[in-house]
């Protein structure tokens, strides 16, 4: 991800069903790419890494289902 953003977490926005369907209309215009740079951008800010971050596997847990 070339482009560098910044999260504002002060500001909550409140929508309608008809706002929320725009926004899913806005989201389709998209290309592929886009969606998935964003996708990775807001899990990034989520978790407060980016995308040189090693995973700790050592608090993950492998098991077989039956």
């Amino acid at each position: 991800m070339a482009k560098e953003y910044k999260m504002d977490r002060t500001q909550v926005a409140t929508m309608s069903f008809a706002e929320a369907d725009n926004h899913v209309a806005h989201w389709a215009d998209k290309s592929e790419r886009e969606r998935m740079d964003a996708a990775c951008f807001l899990i990034y800010q989520i978790f407060g890494t980016n995308q040189y971050t090693k995973v700790d596997r050592t608090v993950t847990e492998r098991r077989k289902r039956n």
